[in-house]
């Protein structure tokens, strides 16, 4: 159903890369401007150069981050710093970590993706986005011709198979490993063997691919091959494809954190009113007392994702915290179709947004009321901007089972803005996918 391929990535030369953990960087779109900073300081070499520039005095439309991420590309390329692989191959990427206490592992396949109208149903996306597709990386595309970071992709399991095929690649040494400010070990093998790479190759055939991190960075991949279908001509073009890195659904190394809803813009009246406003939907259980260090928040964070589906927190100043449970005669008719109860009926982040956001709220989350809605996956800092005003309530959420993701993508919906985040991601600098050839 999909087309998946090998190609001839360009890699750092550990023979000029002394320290390879000092050149890879998290992807664009969850980077600070401190970090951003800091990951230019790491190493002249850094691919946050490529990845994210800097703007600088002076800039105009002919000197730019761009045009520097471009001509920095091609000195490290002539240096010999990046050098291209003269083999077709997939990367198999081993992230080792530690969560909740305990060590594991993700196995990710780097490959290469056709590009494809989601219309076909070959590949599918899960969630909604916030805006267009960011200028800024389409132009860095235009400039550069090559993926510095991939996109994160999903595939449902075929009994383990492809999974106990990417964890055979343990047998040997990786080819690449760093260690990113998080403390999770990316190691890299690349998998070149004939039978191996057919293998994976016509696995894929049979199998949709899901977007699981990466909605903007397709779409602009899309416009840019789009660009270019009658200047490369030639349906094996690199301009075709797009770098993806991805998952077994069933991998019981894939962490997924939830991302927390920060509101303002309540009228006074509206704000009080607000619990009484959803108790059609909801019954509140209030929590006595909220703990007031992060320790002791994050055990209370612990015992709310423990209760059973669905389940909304909801915090609105001073301590006050309460549990958000839907009840049994909840009439959802109004809300949801029989198919998207089906689907979404205990998923909280979709109960939320229709009955709360939406319903209630009367707000637009998707663009017209952006100001009125920010995200943070960090619960301590949800409750401070409550706390200091800047907010007037959030909510908390659990993670969004994989499961949904898949049944989400295939009835031909999509989830609310900022549904998932997939920990960890996978970083830029382990492997670049330039399209100016083949």
């Amino acid at each position: 159903m999909c087309d998946i391929r090998p190609f001839c990535g360009l890699r750092y030369n550990l023979q000029r890369v002394e320290d390879p953990s000092s050149v890879i960087c998290p992807p664009y779109d969850v980077i600070s401007p401190e970090q951003r900073s800091l990951y230019h300081r790491a190493s002249p070499y850094n691919i946050i150069r490529l990845e994210s520039g800097e703007d600088e005095p002076g800039d105009n439309s002919g000197n730019n981050k761009y045009t520097r991420a471009s001509s920095t590309l091609s000195s490290w390329i002539s240096e010999g710093v990046l050098v291209r692989d003269k083999k077709p191959a997939f990367y198999v990427i081993e992230h080792r970590f530690l969560h909740q206490g305990e060590a594991i592992s993700r196995w990710d396949l780097l490959a290469r993706l056709r590009l494809e109208d989601f219309s076909s149903g070959n590949v599918r996306p899960h969630e909604k986005t916030t805006k267009k597709p960011a200028a800024d990386r389409l132009t860095l595309l235009r400039t550069s011709r090559t993926n510095f970071s991939p996109i994160m992709g999903l595939f449902r399991s075929d009994e383990g198979k492809m999974l106990a095929l990417l964890r055979d690649t343990a047998r040997k040494a990786p080819d690449f490993a760093a260690v990113d400010r998080d403390g999770v070990e990316h190691l890299l093998r690349i998998v070149d063997e004939e039978k191996t790479v057919g293998q994976i190759t016509d696995h894929f055939r049979e199998k949709p691919v899901y977007i699981a991190d990466g909605h903007h960075r397709y779409e602009t991949a899309l416009q840019f091959m789009k660009e270019h279908r009658t200047l490369d001509a030639g349906e094996n073009k690199a301009v075709n494809f797009v770098m993806i890195s991805l998952m077994d659904s069933t991998d019981s190394g894939i962490v997924m954190y939830p991302t927390h809803r920060l509101i303002r813009g309540l009228d006074p009246i509206s704000a009080r009113r607000l619990k009484e406003a959803i108790s059609l939907y909801f019954t509140a259980i209030p929590v006595p007392s909220l703990p007031e260090n992060e320790q002791g928040e994050s055990g209370w964070l612990r015992g709310f994702h423990q209760h059973a589906a669905p389940v909304i927190g909801l915090y609105n100043g001073s301590g006050d915290f309460t549990i958000l449970k839907l009840r049994r005669d909840a009439n959802l008719a109004g809300v949801m179709s029989d198919r998207e109860m089906r689907v979404w009926g205990n998923l909280d982040v979709v109960l939320l947004h229709r009955l709360v956001i939406e319903s209630v709220l009367s707000f637009n989350s998707e663009n017209g009321n952006a100001a009125n809605i920010e995200y943070t996956r960090d619960p301590h800092e949800a409750r401070t901007r409550v706390d200091s005003g800047e907010f007037q309530f959030a909510f908390f959420l659990n993670p969004t089972p994989v499961s949904s993701i898949l049944n989400t993508a295939d009835m031909g919906k999509r989830l609310p803005p900022k549904t998932t985040y997939f920990f960890p991601k996978t970083p830029a600098g382990l492997v670049l996918n330039p399209l100016w050839d083949d």
